[in-house]
This record gives C-alpha cells, sequence and structure tokens, in this order.
C-alpha cells in the first residue's frame, strides 16, 4: 500500500472537515483502532460517511438525534467487506480519541492515527478487515516508525472506562501474528 501526501492511494477518499494542524513539531507515534456501527449494532449504510462530514440526519434514526451534533473524524474506516475509506490525510489531526491519555501523555489526536473498524464490540470482525489491518499497519509503521507493534491500541486503552472499542471480539493475537516479521 502507498500513502502519497498522507492519503492511502488503496482507499476512496471522503474527505472530512474534522480535523486540524497536529501541534508543531508532532511525532506521529500511535495507532488507535475503534470499532463502530451506525446505529449501533447495524451494519453497512451511509452513516458512518455521514457523521464524519457532518452530513448525519437526525430524523433518519432516533438514535442520531443525540449524535447529529458531533464534530468527529477518523483517519481510516475498514469496512466488513475490507473496503478502505479515507476521511483526514495522516498528516493532520483526526478528531477521533476525544479525551484520552496514553501512558502518562494527554491528547492522543495530536500525535496518533485512528482507524475504525466497521463492527462492534461483542461480534467478531472479519478476516478482510484484519488483512486490510495488517496491511495498512504495516505500510504506517514504514511512513512513520515511531509506530511500532506495541504502539498500536485500542480506544479502550486511551480512554479507559468511557470507550470499550474494538471490544472483547477484536483479536489482538491474531492482529500481533499478521504483523509479524514472518507474514
Amino acid at each position: 500500500m502507498r500513502i502519497i501526501d498522507g492519503w492511502l492511494l488503496d482507499a476512496r477518499r471522503v474527505e472530512s472537515p474534522n480535523c486540524d494542524t497536529r501541534p508543531e513539531g508532532t511525532c506521529i507515534s500511535l495507532l488507535v483502532i475503534h470499532g463502530i456501527s451506525l446505529p449501533p449494532g447495524e451494519l453497512g449504510g451511509p452513516w458512518i460517511d455521514a457523521l464524519f462530514t457532518n452530513a448525519l440526519n437526525p430524523e433518519a434514526h432516533p438514535y442520531f438525534r443525540d449524535i447529529a451534533g458531533l464534530r468527529v473524524s477518523s483517519h481510516l474506516l475498514i469496512r466488513r467487506d475490507g473496503e478502505l475509506v479515507q476521511y483526514v490525510p495522516f498528516g493532520l489531526r483526526a478528531w477521533h480519541a476525544g479525551l484520552s491519555s496514553l501512558e502518562g501523555r494527554p491528547c492522543c489526536n495530536d500525535y496518533s492515527i485512528g482507524i475504525e473498524l466497521e463492527g462492534t464490540d461483542r461480534n467478531p470482525y472479519s478476516a478482510l478487515q484484519y488483512t486490510q489491518l495488517a496491511e495498512v499497519a504495516r505500510a504506517l509503521m514504514q511512513r512513520y516508525p515511531a509506530i511500532t507493534a506495541q504502539r498500536i491500541v485500542g480506544h479502550s486503552d486511551i480512554a479507559p472506562g468511557r470507550k470499550t472499542d474494538p471490544g472483547l471480539a477484536f483479536d489482538w493475537s491474531y492482529l500481533r501474528s499478521l504483523l509479524s516479521p514472518a507474514n
């Protein structure tokens, strides 16, 4: 996979306005894995793109009334079928982590890249998602060497008690095996 000007060439591009510049001198050193389904528990549909582009219709589903005004984004989404959708170039700060910290360092959005997996905390993610995630992670680790396999974490790791994703259904051992040098 190739990254040019912060954009993954293999991804469908849907630009989000919900981003800004990182603090000057910031080293991108963290990859945060999220899980998302909109409405909760439902997969497919246009709702994730709509949320990240501020186009979510609050009348389309009762749940959307509470979140339609949120200004959030992620760098990348990996859908169940393996489709890659990129919202924010990797060099910019996407608004995915919220109130967060890792190893005593706050504001994870400043130094992280956020990847959403379409799914829920309780249902297994697809094999295609793991394959795509591993390929993307390898490309990101090559482009941003401070991101190592040990610096790939879940949203729950940087916002414990507030977030649970990617959830117990996420197979960290499998992802680590896909990232091992033998693969």
